[in-house]
């Protein structure tokens, strides 16, 4: 396995583990973020994290309902991953221009980074099929910790020695690299084709069937 499809698996385990722990970071590090840019502003930033959730509950859905119809599975998770970055920057450059307009790019940044876990998870089952999906869901959760671990960490450090800018900045630089890593990953649907190519034997089956019963009774009615 880890040779071959196994290679795309860990490349989109680095990307998706990267974007994920960034989110972990920014929630673990919001209320920190808040009052160090504003004063007396306790009850507003346990405000914006509950619409951080709540968006990014919204964006789960929408984005698993859009992949379902669609198929899309590589350039939806490359567009929302683009758009995951976009976020965090408008957000790290807006986060002094007042209390509610981080409401709605803490918002924003809640639909697409939590939009994105959904389609993080079915893309990697995608990949290494007909592996089990606990391999992949495993590997992308431990990655997704990892990062998580190590970016709540150094942008905890950047955040009190320095300022919320420099400790955003610092995502914003890793998320950009995922998102370059993430157009190499080969959008091999192994899962797809197959349920694609099952579809047209069951089709194909009920066909020959139909055609038998329409001789049968051309012979019968004869």
């Amino acid at each position: 396995m880890w040779s071959g499809k196994g290679a795309d698996l860990k490349l989109f385990a680095l990307c998706s583990g990267i974007l994920t722990g960034a989110f972990y970071s920014v929630s673990t590090l919001l209320n920190q973020m808040i009052m160090s840019s504003y004063v007396d502003q306790e009850m507003n930033a346990g405000r914006i994290g509950l619409t951080l959730v709540i968006a990014g509950m919204v964006g789960s859905i929408l984005c698993g309902l859009w992949l379902d119809h669609t198929k899309t599975y590589k350039i939806t998770t490359l567009v929302v991953y683009l758009l995951s970055f976009l976020s965090m920057v408008v957000f790290t450059f807006t986060l002094k221009l007042g209390i509610y307009l981080v409401f709605f790019t803490a918002g924003v940044l809640g639909f697409f980074m939590t939009g994105y876990l959904p389609l993080g998870f079915e893309f990697g089952v995608e990949i290494t099929y007909p592996e089990s999906e606990g391999t992949s869901s495993g590997l992308l959760n431990a990655f997704a910790q990892i990062f998580g671990i190590l970016f709540t960490l150094i942008q905890g450090k950047l955040t009190t020695d320095y300022d919320p800018l420099a400790g955003n900045l610092f995502l914003c630089a890793w998320i950009f690299v995922g998102a370059i890593l993430s157009a190499l990953i080969k959008s091999d649907l192994k899962r797809h084709s197959v349920n694609m190519e099952a579809g047209r034997d069951v089709s194909s089956g009920l066909k020959t069937v139909s055609l038998q019963k329409k001789g049968f009774f051309r012979f019968f009615l004869s």
